[in-house]
């Protein structure tokens, strides 16, 4: 089989990688019925797993496929002597290859699936996360179910047309809302982060923006972070008859809903990650509803964010683009920054009526010798002044406490601020023999002296015992207590004299709100070895803040002085985030920089690293052992533990690094040297 050379891939030198069937030319013996072949030529992209075949090879078309092999169909061709999926990018009317060319095996199906808009982005996000298109592919387009496609293409599409009611003014309450809808609707392809009012039903101001833009013409795309999230957004959206993606849902009605958007007959797609790429034609609308959420980080290659992904595509398709949430990630704050995306967020009296109260306290042992009964409860006696507050009104109070299992942090024993390396500001450990180390770069610190306060000695932050639905029975009998988390979540949950013991994310929602929250063990959340603690700490309190009723009470379980909980206090999501990205700016963190993981066996890492032609002026960290938690899926249990590389860049270069970690990854292939290196661009997890 021969291939021509793709532009902006590496030339394959020597002989052709795989050699073409017997008795197929071109010209050839079957020039006659060639002949009445247009464009004889067929461009696949083949769904191959090694990087250096990341590249298109040109096959020639049967007559007989000649109608069925369109630009988009998912097709079967032979390589090396196997036969692979692969997708048509196009027809064309010659090769430049000079050799004989294998035929195109099958159509697999004459639906067109790979839309241009959507090879564009995939290319796009291959690019941006150093990953092959392949991968990405797997990502965007589900598996093919011959008698769902069958079944649909014979359906009449006039019976699926859905009726939409006049659209409800979208997001009128908030400064730049009523403006970012109306420029929506005039297609000019507006940006915008939206922080959301405490208490607001986000879900309905979605689906009132979604329907404000079908009802011009075009179509929209919502995605959120969970199932729950996502039943939610269902229900506000049912009048729009919107076809739902879900990791959840079985191949078959997964393959209808997405065949429906393809085909244009569901106007509002919503979904999680994977639904992002999803084929509307005439994008109108992108939203993403609380994009610091982990959940909205494919955890497949080439692991990109949601976020990323909507972000190019909105770029790409001329279509609206909306971040919301109750907090802000410094991600979001940078694009207002940069002046990419406009600021959508309600004016500061507003802000005061809709907020519960909501104060800080330390959960101390003063607090505590308050009540006798909240030292039996674990609770700071405001905190349980709260909770008596809305049980005795008949009222339900939620409880938040922080899963099990973080890896304890070190912090300076006398002002607890988080112990930090000199070198490259990574987090430090104690390793072997007491001395401490820094996680990223391994760079020893016998020397430790706070940059706050000054002092000399560290101290692991203290993790106490959770409050447990018994404990909390016990201070307060009569109250029915509900737990949610880990096997059992609950959705919602029904008001009255009621108290829900709740882990970050598994909050149910209750009609009329809670009457009081009450967020526990502070310095749990805000203490962990992690960049972005502080960060998913305020988004999982504002989250929960949001669920509790605007004359309700909410008390952090964590000291008042702390910028996490005065930005909860103050409900300042974009102050905390500028803050945030000023403070990583003046250190060299992301998204001021840009980060690749290089995870793996030592000596494989190194040698990526090395082979890389990185941009001038990166930045190499470790290698260091893996962050706690964080594994290699198939990495053997024998012999060395894998190990982690890092690779920092200018915010300006992250292009650049993910070009030459790719071709880097290329040229061990084509060598095959060595085992695989899993490469991410900026995790969330760092160490």
């Amino acid at each position: 089989m021969g291939a021509h050379r793709p532009r902006g891939r590496p030339a394959l030198r020597g002989r052709p990688l795989t050699p073409a069937p017997d008795g197929v030319t071109a010209p050839g013996p079957a020039e006659a019925a060639q002949a009445a072949v247009e464009l004889p030529i067929a461009r696949v992209l083949p769904l191959l797993q090694v990087s250096h075949l990341d590249r298109e090879f040109d096959y020639l078309v049967p007559p007989e496929l000649d109608e069925q092999a369109r630009p988009g169909v998912r097709v079967r061709v032979r390589f090396s002597g196997r036969l692979v999926d692969g997708y048509l990018l196009e027809r064309l009317p010659r090769t430049e290859h000079e050799g004989k060319l294998a035929p195109v095996q099958r159509v697999v199906s004459p639906l067109p699936v790979l839309t241009p808009a959507v090879l564009r982005l995939v290319t796009e996000v291959a690019a941006r996360y150093a990953g092959t298109r392949a991968d990405v592919l797997r990502l965007a387009i589900p598996p093919r179910h011959a008698r769902v496609e069958k079944a649909l293409l014979e359906q009449d599409p006039a019976a699926a047309a859905v009726a939409l009611e006049a659209p409800a003014d979208a997001l009128v309450e908030y400064t730049h809302g009523a403006q970012f809808a109306a420029a929506a609707v005039a297609g000019r392809a507006p940006r915008a982060v939206w922080q959301a009012l405490p208490g607001e039903d986000w879900a309905a101001r979605l689906a009132e923006l979604a329907g404000t833009v079908v009802a011009s013409g075009r179509t929209a795309l919502l995605i959120v972070p969970d199932q729950a999230d996502l039943d939610r957004l269902a229900a506000a959206c049912a009048h729009l008859d919107p076809a739902v993606l879900a990791a959840g849902l079985g191949p078959s009605a997964r393959y209808r809903r997405w065949l429906l958007a393809l085909l244009g007959r569901a106007r509002v797609v919503i979904g999680t990650r994977s639904a992002a790429f999803a084929p509307l034609p005439d994008l109108g609308l992108v939203a993403l509803w609380d994009d610091g959420d982990e959940s909205l980080v494919e955890p497949r290659a080439p692991y990109p964010h949601a976020r990323e992904v909507l972000a190019l595509r909105a770029h790409q398709e001329g279509s609206a683009l909306v971040i919301g949430g109750f907090a802000r990630t410094p991600e979001a704050q940078a694009l207002v920054e940069a002046g990419w995306a406009a600021e959508i967020s309600a004016p500061r009296e507003l802000v005061r009526t809709r907020s519960p109260r909501i104060a800080g306290t330390a959960d101390s042992d003063i607090a505590l010798a308050r009540d006798p009964l909240a030292r039996s409860a674990r609770l700071p006696a405001a905190a349980f002044a709260a909770a008596r507050e809305a049980l005795d009104a008949e009222r339900p109070v939620l409880v938040q406490v922080p899963r099990r299992g973080y890896a304890p942090a070190l912090s300076c024993e006398r002002c607890r601020t988080p112990a930090r390396c000199r070198r490259c500001h990574g987090p430090l450990e104690q390793a072997d023999g007491g001395v401490l180390r820094c996680r990223w770069c391994a760079q020893v610190d016998a020397g430790y002296r706070c940059p706050a306060c000054g002092g000399t000695t560290v101290r692991a932050v203290i993790v106490g015992t959770m409050r447990t639905a018994e404990e909390l029975g016990r201070a307060f009998p009569g109250a029915a207590v509900t737990v949610s988390g880990g096997e059992t979540v609950h959705a919602e949950v029904a008001g009255g004299r009621r108290i829900v013991v709740a882990t970050p994310g598994a909050e149910p929602v209750v009609e009329g709100g809670y009457g009081a929250a009450l967020l526990l063990d502070g310095w749990l959340l805000l203490g962990r070895a992690d960049l972005r603690a502080a960060e998913e700490t305020l988004r999982r309190w504002m989250n929960a803040t949001a669920l509790v009723a605007a004359d309700g009470a909410v008390v952090c379980g964590a000291d008042a002085g702390i910028r996490a909980v005065q930005a909860l206090i103050r409900w300042d999501a974009a102050g905390f985030a500028a803050a945030e990205l000023a403070e990583r700016a003046e250190v060299g963190f992301p998204p001021a920089t840009h980060l690749a993981a290089l995870d793996g066996a030592e000596a494989d890492i190194r040698a990526v690293a090395e082979a890389a032609e990185l941009p001038d002026g990166a930045e190499v960290l470790g290698p260091v052992d893996l962050p706690p938690g964080v594994r290699i899926p198939g990495a053997p249990d024998e012999g060395p533990p894998p190990q982690r590389l890092l690779v920092r860049v200018a915010r300006r270069d992250g292009r650049a690094l993910a070009r030459a970690l790719f071709l880097a990854q290329v040229g061990r292939s084509l060598r095959r040297e060595g085992s695989a290196v899993r490469i991410q661009i900026d995790p969330l997890r760092i160490g």
